[in-house]
């Protein structure tokens, strides 16, 4: 039990991984917001904060309130509706985000993040506009707004089942269950939910599971979207080293053709089926990804 929660206090404190930095800029935002609004709401009896929260940082539907709140298409992807809502997305980001992880490691984690949560903001706000349930209802349209990391949480869900669609996870009360029947259960569930009272979050959750998919498609195929944010947050070392002699470098750094017949090979018959060799060259490029 003490060696659990050790490596629990390791992981939420210690690492390096993109995971939990995204895990506590959420629980930041939402404390950030909510302790104040429920002080002035009890001591004041004023809902101010959570008014203009709601009012500032939401996505809108509306084309015209989007395009006076244009910044709201990445603050949403960090606002939640409640501790449960919170609850549930961080749990399901800590748990697949591990395995996304440990296998690309951990340099791609913000840029699918934030894509993700972008293409969830696309689908929410163009099919609501463009769909006739929401389009032919004008006071639906200009009221209706979406808040969660949930398409965000996808995009890396659906990715990581992309990659890995025979890693198993045990589940209680249903025992071990293979992750793109997990995938493919929320899916259906997203779809048959447009029609309820949540339909815009189950479109947005919707893009965000198509972008994790393509953009694994795209990446096993050579083709990095996410790249650019490696490049934006990577530390350029200010010293310049005059020796060119970097055959050693190069001969334990694994190439990239390699990698991806790896990837492709567990995508099509999971991680098991990879020999001893292909198993360290994959973990030497993912410790080659860790920064």
């Amino acid at each position: 039990m003490s060696t659990s929660w050790q490596n629990i206090q390791y992981r939420l404190l210690k690492s390096h991984s993109r995971i939990m930095l995204l895990i506590w800029i959420n629980i930041a935002v939402f404390l950030l917001v909510n302790v104040p609004g429920t002080i002035g709401k009890i001591f004041f009896s004023s809902d101010i904060i959570n008014v203009y929260s709601d009012e500032y940082l939401r996505l809108p539907s509306s084309l015209v309130r989007l395009s006076h709140r244009f910044w709201t298409p990445v603050t949403y992807m960090f606002m939640h509706a409640g501790v449960f809502h919170i609850l549930f997305n961080m749990l399901w980001l800590y748990w697949i985000g591990q395995i996304f992880e440990e296998y690309l490691g951990n340099k791609r984690t913000i840029g699918l993040y934030i894509l993700g949560g972008l293409a969830g903001a696309f689908f929410f706000v163009f099919f609501y506009n463009v769909l006739p349930v929401f389009a032919n209802d004008p006071g639906l349209v200009a009221g209706s707004t979406v808040v969660g990391a949930s398409a965000a949480v996808m995009a890396i869900i659906v990715a990581t089942a992309t990659l890995l669609p025979n890693y198993t996870i045990f589940l209680m009360f249903l025992g071990p269950v293979k992750l793109k029947w997990i995938v493919l259960f929320i899916i259906v569930i997203d779809f048959i939910g447009i029609a309820g009272f949540n339909a815009g979050g189950e479109l947005s959750h919707l893009g965000g599971a198509l972008f994790g998919f393509i953009y694994i498609k795209q990446l096993q195929r050579g083709h990095d979207w996410v790249g650019f944010f490696t490049n934006m947050f990577r530390k350029r070392s200010k010293l310049t080293v005059a020796s060119k002699n970097n055959s050693k470098n190069s001969a334990n750094k694994p190439r990239q053709e390699e990698i991806d017949r790896i990837l492709d090979k567990i995508s099509q018959a999971g991680y098991e089926s990879l020999s001893k060799q292909e198993k360290e060259i994959l973990f030497r490029a993912s410790k080659d990804n860790e920064g």
